[in-house]
């Protein structure tokens, strides 16, 4: 029961030169990697790319065979982390169309991010344009098995050969596609959280709005502390106080009280405006519950595990949608949220979004944007 979004840009689709792989991935070993496809781990026989000079602006819009970019070893973002990306899926439904979900508020994020890292910004109908060629050409790599979709990650990175600190004056925009099952191995299930009282994700006035690298490579070193303790992800407290939540290394965070009413810190210079997040807290006030984006003390948090008053937390993001979290921890506590399990609110909203998405439901906000 989808709907086509009304689009208020049109897409400059038709502007891509194709130029198809001379060596196609034979129909049988394509089956094979689209029967249980893992995360990130595959990926599909083209690339989108479009290429950027001060000069001439955006040139060379083109769909061409996936393989190594050629780079200089003085290439800018070698050296100066000046690039940008964004997360997205292609879902196939039950009548064999393919969709896409809010790719405007992707595109409008991407925007945001290319002028926080200094890069040049894309248009949003090339934003689109590049995401509807990719895909069909590539259409036979999207998948239907359940919790399925051909995740699509846009990025853009500063392409000139220089060594010295300044804005970039050339850069390349990319789309690369890989067929996908959960997020986490072992499908939807609660996840335990160490919440790190040491290290930051990012800072006030820092790129942590920004969906770059950077941010990404800041989290590693305390996950991987957390999964040598046990913990699957990490939870970041905000970085001026050490003591208000903040987000996941790649998600936002949700609390559930015992009254219905749900809490998310809210955005700021150092949280990401998640397209995922947005979604939730639309579906949630069509449910009737309150809604608020404050700051969520870590006290206030262990007050309310330890007395019943918080029933559920859950992160989301694109690759993930939503996860239930069911245990969080940290150097001075370890408590069970609720009772360990996906709780109600959870489970009936992550069930409403993923319908919505996969076609199953009526898209009512006209979220869906159709690729073939």
């Amino acid at each position: 029961m989808s709907t086509l979004t009304n689009p208020t840009t049109p897409s400059s689709v038709d502007l891509f030169e194709i130029t198809r792989t001379d060596a196609p991935v034979p129909d049988e070993q394509r089956e094979a990697a689209l029967a249980s496809p893992k995360f990130g781990t595959v990926f599909t026989e083209h690339m989108a790319r479009i290429t950027y000079s001060n000069e001439s602006g955006w040139t060379g819009r083109r769909v061409e065979k996936y393989g190594p970019l050629l780079m200089d070893p003085a290439t800018a973002v070698l050296h100066y982390g000046q690039e940008i990306f964004e997360g997205m899926k292609a879902y196939r439904h039950a009548d064999g169309s393919v969709w896409t979900f809010r790719p405007r508020d992707n595109a409008a994020r991407f925007t945001r991010s290319a002028r926080r890292l200094a890069l040049p910004e894309l248009p949003e109908e090339d934003f689109l344009g590049a995401i509807e060629a990719l895909v069909a050409t590539d259409l036979a790599w999207v998948p239907s098995g359940e919790e399925t979709s051909l995740y699509l990650r846009p990025f853009m990175y500063a392409s000139e050969t220089f060594l010295g600190v300044r804005p970039t004056l050339e850069a390349e925009f990319l789309v690369i596609a890989s067929p996908v099952g959960p997020y986490f191995a072992g499908g939807v299930r609660p996840v335990s959280i160490w919440v790190d009282q040491e290290y930051h994700r990012a800072g006030a006035g820092g790129t942590g709005a920004a969906k770059c690298g950077g941010n990404y490579a800041a989290s590693l070193l305390p996950q991987q502390l957390a999964y040598a303790k046990g913990f699957e992800q990490v939870c970041f407290l905000d970085a001026s106080t050490n003591t208000q939540l903040e987000e996941l290394g790649g998600m936002n965070v949700f609390v559930v009280h015992a009254d219905g009413s749900v809490a998310t810190p809210p955005v700021s210079g150092s949280i990401l405006e998640g397209v995922t997040r947005s979604s939730i807290l639309r579906l949630l006030t069509d449910a009737g519950h309150e809604v608020s984006e404050r700051q969520i003390p870590l006290t206030e948090l262990r007050e309310g595990l330890a007395d019943g008053s918080v029933r559920e937390v859950f992160a989301c993001g694109t690759a993930a949608v939503m996860t239930p979290i069911g245990r969080l921890a940290s150097d001075d506590f370890d408590l069970t949220v609720g009772d360990g399990a996906a709780g109600p609110v959870t489970t009936r909203i992550r069930a409403e979004l993923t319908d919505i998405q996969y076609g199953r439901a009526t898209d009512r906000h006209g979220w869906l944007h159709r690729l073939a």
